[in-house]
């Protein structure tokens, strides 16, 4: 299967956009896909080799998982490369498009359980969140 890219266009400098992103602080703030759900912790060692864990889960505990992966390439306020625990990679591209916008983009491996539309929207969801997130705060 083709991998999946999404990306969206944030009006923020390129390393508030890097910090937001990538700061447990802030991703516990904006790493959900609905506003039924939540990521109540995050624990990130953003170097190559190093592994990010967050939780996210339903705000009413039915339901959770840790979200898991090990950085494959890290390039600061550019690109980051990490694989997940089955192996799926993912790319993110930081794109400083002038002082006060930055382009984020998303390309990712599919799974095999859900649509790739589902994931599309999933994934964009999220991205979307940390948008608002971002030119919130």
């Amino acid at each position: 299967m083709d991998p999946i890219k999404i990306d969206i266009t944030i009006l923020a400098p390129v390393d508030k956009v890097w910090d937001y992103f990538n700061e447990p602080k802030h991703i516990t703030k904006w790493n959900f896909a609905h506003e039924s759900w939540q990521c109540p912790s995050s624990v990130n060692d953003l170097r190559v080799g190093g592994t990010f864990k967050n939780r996210m889960e339903a705000k009413d505990k039915s339901f959770g998982f840790d979200f898991e992966g090990t950085y494959d390439e890290v390039i600061p306020n550019e690109n980051i490369k990490y694989h997940m625990e089955d192996g799926r990679k993912v790319e993110v591209i930081f794109e400083k498009i002038d002082g006060n916008t930055t382009k984020v983009t998303e390309i990712f491996d599919p799974e095999k359980q859900n649509s790739v539309e589902m994931q599309r929207e999933g994934w964009y969801a999220i991205l979307n969140n940390f948008h608002k997130y971002v030119e919130n705060h």
